[in-house]
């Protein structure tokens, strides 16, 4: 009904459809969200017949003056409207069934007028397009319908259509103006929801990716130390295999030496499994560099291996990520040396080249074709893995078998990368 007053007390806004798209909350709070938004809503729904009978109650008094009413039928008016209203309760699930019914009602039944601008509010408020122009269309021909049906005898018949007519196009307007402010306004908070839970998702997995790589790249640093480990073992085992004439005491000496071997083998495959299993905040083991090389050389030595090595590096400190390199790569050419050439010198070279790369080259003699026989096997993985190390820092590998089979042949480890300035990391 239009020729009745705007209402004023309708909220600014109304709560979504349980159609409405949005986004679900964490599934630990998606419950209590739920329920949060049922109550909300349905104290909205309660309000909103509130609102609707006592504007009815005012409609009712103001036709009464009007038309002059009895008591009797203004009591009727009432009851009907406030039964009429109830319907407001399914408006957010059945928007224009309910606006529709109201909306006819309110034609023969003042009480039930604000009530249909309520019905209205809400289809615009949740609704676009065609639903929209088809409720504002049917108001503005039932509150047409309602000034022909009581006609106010203050006003002539002229006047009384021009009036009847602005009066529904001003209440029309209104309520149409509050109904796209509330969708606005809820479409607005829903799209700003949905960014800030796409955006916390999106760095949620961005941490977790970066968790992962971080666990893969340590795990790949403890692989490699394991696998120098268990070369160590097996290096001792041949040489107790092939040597029956050592002493008791360098018998005990290399089982001590595989029995540390294995100790560190095994804590370096429990620290393996600890960084696959790591939480967020777990500590992980600094991982070894260029300072440690002299370990490394001494626990190759100490396993019976002749390395002789030059370190000719001058110039800034090496980053951490080419000392971790450097580490690695020392490390897997003495373990490629152990498993393939056992009891071949190893030469070790570390120097500046002549465009100002650092240069790592490791060379060692490669056994007879019957010795190889009893060799370790190797899957090729250590030098995938340096190969994809090297070329991350923006150097070059090149490895292989070199010489004369005839004077014998060489393993060649070479590796070029840029030398880092002061402050590179």
């Amino acid at each position: 009904m239009t020729s009745q007053p705007a209402l004023t007390g309708v909220p600014a806004a109304s709560p979504a459809p349980a159609s409405a798209p949005s986004l679900a909350p964490p599934p630990s709070s998606a419950p209590s969200g739920r329920r949060g938004r049922l109550t909300s809503g349905r104290a909205w729904d309660v309000a909103a017949i509130l609102v609707s009978w006592f504007g009815g109650l005012l409609l009712i008094g103001d036709a009464a003056t009007v038309r002059g009413l009895s008591d009797d039928a203004m009591f009727l008016h009432f009851v009907a409207g406030c039964a009429l209203s109830l319907a407001l309760w399914w408006r957010r699930s059945h928007p224009m069934g309910v606006a529709i019914f109201l909306m006819v009602a309110s034609v023969f039944a003042d009480g039930a007028g604000i009530a249909a601008l309520i019905g209205l509010f809400t289809v615009i408020s949740l609704r676009r397009g065609r639903p929209v122009i088809v409720i504002v269309l049917l108001n503005l021909v039932g509150g047409i319908a309602y000034s022909i049906i009581y006609p106010d005898p203050t006003l002539s018949p002229a006047e009384r259509s021009v009036v009847s007519f602005v009066l529904t196009v001003a209440v029309l307007a209104a309520t149409v103006a509050l109904g796209i402010a509330a969708r606005s306004r809820r479409e607005l908070i829903e799209s700003l929801r949905e960014r800030a839970m796409r955006a916390e998702t999106e760095a949620h997995l961005r941490a977790e990716q970066s968790r992962a790589r971080e666990r893969e790249r340590i795990a790949r640093e403890m692989h490699d130390a394991l696998a120098h480990r268990i070369s160590m073992v097996s290096l001792h085992a041949g040489a107790l295999q092939i040597r029956p004439d050592l002493t008791s005491e360098e018998v005990a000496k290399a089982a001590a030496t595989i029995r540390d071997s294995a100790h560190h083998a095994l804590e370096d495959l429990r620290e393996i499994l600890g960084v696959l299993r790591a939480g967020p905040g777990d500590a992980l083991r600094p991982q070894p560099g260029v300072s440690h090389l002299d370990d490394l050389i001494g626990d190759a030595r100490a396993a019976g291996m002749t390395v002789t090595a030059t370190n000719d590096l001058t110039g800034p400190a090496l980053s951490a990520s080419l000392s971790r390199t450097v580490y690695r790569l020392v490390q897997e050419g003495l373990t490629n040396a152990g498993k393939h050439a056992p009891g071949s010198p190893v030469t070790l070279l570390l120097a500046q080249s002549s465009t100002g790369d650092l240069h790592i080259h490791l060379s060692n003699r490669l056994p007879s074709a019957h010795a190889r026989g009893a060799l370790v096997p190797g899957a090729g993985s250590g030098l995938l893995g340096l190969t994809e190390r090297v070329e991350l820092l923006g150097g070059r590998l090149r490895h292989g078998v070199h010489g004369d089979p005839r004077a014998g042949l060489t393993f060649d480890l070479e590796a070029w990368m840029p030398w880092p300035t002061p402050s590179g990391s």
